[in-house]
């Protein structure tokens, strides 16, 4: 989900170079004579100038070109810095050199038609000099990039106390707010958006980095469209995040704390008849999400009120999604 944004700076400037550095671009390109000196600034990539191959798309030989050229040296930075819509279309849907391509953007509107060209958009781009003023939002796009995840609401039909049960809390590097949270359950195919501990009660402050995401052995939602165990999470692990309308982000682990805890198993039913579950620690703080976007939290839950759910088609190896006959 993380795309990959070189920030252009020509000619030289360093503060220009920190800005972009402070905005977390995964690499600076600039004059090949002021590489040395800004090398120890940030670990991220510095590119000589000289070493970065451009490409105009004004006919359909450029097209050819641009990907015989990458598909010749995939190790070389080959950008397109004119291009339309409908040569890039069919440069992306070549699976053998879709990773590298990459746009020379110079606004934030058009690093976002760069990253949703075709819906899944090019996974690398650079912003040169005249979107400099963007980088920030333009960073933060990436990081988003354009998954989203259809949402639809489901009718608590069960709420059981079943005992103790190893429980994961996620804690984030991100600061999450209202209507945003982990798509958790017992199945792949049938996932609750479990709130992140944004609220304040009298007892326990808010810890708005986190999320109670359930039981050791729960599915999670995660970018690229694949899952992960709760249990297999750890330091530095990109987890998906999503909010109430189904817009999505990536957001890096800081830790995961799996403890001992009362465990409530809370099942659900979507209007066409498809069943799920999720089993969630028996505590105030742990939160769904409303069909009305607003958390709720599992002590006050009762049967007939509707969440936010996910629905999909039950199936993964490894995480991975697979054609597979498989009941849950």
């Amino acid at each position: 989900m993380k795309r990959t944004v070189f920030a252009e700076v020509l000619p030289f400037d360093k503060d220009t170079v920190l800005l972009a550095l402070e905005a977390g671009v995964d690499g600076i390109i600039t004059e090949d004579g002021h590489i040395e000196e800004i090398k120890g600034l940030a670990r991220v990539q510095f590119i000589k100038s000289s070493s970065v191959k451009r490409f105009s798309l004004d006919k359909k030989e450029d097209e050819l070109a641009y990907e015989d050229a990458v598909r010749k040296n995939p190790d070389i930075l080959y950008t397109l810095t004119k291009f339309e819509i409908i040569p890039v279309e069919n440069l992306l849907a070549k699976k053998d050199i879709v990773s590298n391509i990459c746009l020379t953007v110079k606004s934030y509107a058009e690093a976002k038609l760069a990253f949703g060209i075709l819906e899944r958009g090019v996974n690398k781009i650079i912003v040169s000099g005249k979107g400099m003023g963007d980088i920030r939002k333009i960073m933060e796009l990436a990081q988003t990039g354009s998954e989203a995840m259809e949402l639809e609401p489901a009718t608590i039909t069960k709420i059981q106390k079943v005992g103790l049960g190893h429980r994961v809390c996620v804690d984030t590097l991100s600061v999450l707010e209202v209507g945003q949270g982990m798509l958790c359950g017992n199945s792949s195919a049938f996932t609750f958006l479990v709130h992140a501990e944004t609220e304040d009660n009298e007892y326990v402050n808010s810890r708005p980095f986190r999320i109670n995401a359930g039981g050791v052995h729960a599915y999670a939602m995660m970018p690229n469209d694949k899952t992960s165990y709760l249990q297999e999470l750890g330091s530095g692990s990109e987890v998906l995040i999503v909010d109430k309308s189904g817009h999505c982000k990536s957001a890096i682990v800081g830790r995961v704390k799996v403890e001992v805890r009362p465990m409530l198993m809370i099942e659900a039913k979507t209007k066409d008849g498809k069943k799920g579950g999720v089993f969630l620690q028996n505590a105030e703080t742990i939160r769904l999400v409303d069909k009305n976007g607003k958390p709720v939290s599992v002590v006050t839950l009762k049967e007939g009120d509707e969440v936010l759910c996910h629905l999909d088609c039950a199936g993964r190896h490894f995480g991975m999604r697979i054609d597979e006959n498989i009941t849950e």
